[in-house]
């Protein structure tokens, strides 16, 4: 399947996302904060990332926007996830750079048709 990165600082939901994920066939990477984010998707070029919007020392959305900057990482698409959502959060994640979004709690079903539709949408 596909190499995705998990950015979430929260313990509980990187735990429960990285199993659910490795079960349905992906390698997960893991980042705790945004600059974390930037590094690991710089050097080990993930396929798809899932990027909490809400991270301890810069949001999600400057992630992804430094992410999108950058010619070795704006190809990589990013589903934004969050658990605070309120309106206008969708179009500001997709301002940002964002693919797509998605709440917490995640409803793994609709998540993983996110993924297999960004990833189609990748390949050539």
């Amino acid at each position: 399947m596909a190499k995705i990165l998990l950015v979430e600082d929260n313990e509980l939901n990187r735990d429960m996302l990285s199993r659910r994920l490795a079960r349905n066939g992906h390698e997960v990477l893991i980042a705790v904060d945004g600059r974390e984010a930037v590094a690991t998707a710089g050097a080990l070029g993930p396929e798809l990332i899932l990027m909490d919007l809400r991270l301890p020392d810069m949001d999600g959305r400057e992630v992804t926007r430094r992410l999108k900057a950058d010619q070795a990482t704006r190809h990589i698409p990013v589903i934004a996830l969050t658990a605070h959502a309120m309106e206008g959060d969708r179009d500001e994640a997709i301002r940002a750079g964002c693919d797509d979004y998605d709440t917490k709690p995640v409803e793994m079903p609709r998540l993983l048709e996110k993924i297999r539709a960004l990833l189609e949408k990748k390949s050539p």
